[in-house]
């Protein structure tokens, strides 16, 4: 079966995303915080931070969540990639690669991205070596840090 790529842009796309998001985060064992509110801000607001991608078949097989990032090493517009989930039926059939083709396609259109980024848990060996296989490697010279929402909230002046 052909497999369809969707932007997210109806509410019951928000729903889809929300699932295999939620999916995403069962599989790696991690917290999801953020709902159907959090993802209609970040998706449908006037100024978006992200965009989604749902693979569709009959059901959701796969979704992405994406943003623009800019890198003066790079000396270009990339596309940096939050989240990528593929259902567990549907793993190593070529759905993840044909997703990452279809973001980059969608990314390099909309704002030039000429590269991509992505984070890996580290317990994620399988994802790694799939990521690997397509040519992303670790950055050793970089260590990713994260300001949390408490210490962006003092750092922007609130609560002074």
């Amino acid at each position: 079966m052909v497999t369809e790529f969707r932007a997210v842009t109806t509410e019951a796309d928000v729903v889809l995303l929300d699932s295999a998001l939620r999916a995403l985060s069962d599989d790696l064992g991690d917290r999801h915080v953020a709902g159907l509110d959090a993802l209609r801000a970040g998706l449908m607001g006037d100024t978006p931070s992200a965009y989604g991608l749902l693979a569709v078949n009959r059901d959701v097989i796969g979704a992405a969540l994406y943003s623009p990032v800019f890198s003066t090493a790079q000396g270009a517009a990339g596309v940096y990639v939050s989240d990528l989930w593929v259902d567990e039926a549907t793993r190593g059939q070529g759905t993840g690669r044909r997703l990452l083709a279809e973001v980059a396609h969608r990314a390099g259109a909309q704002w030039g991205a000429a590269w991509m980024t992505l984070a890996v848990y580290g317990h994620s060996t399988a994802s790694r070596r799939f990521y690997e296989r397509l040519g992303f490697a670790s950055q050793d010279r970089v260590t990713q840090m994260r300001l949390p929402q408490a210490g962006f909230g003092r750092l922007k002046g609130e609560g002074r």
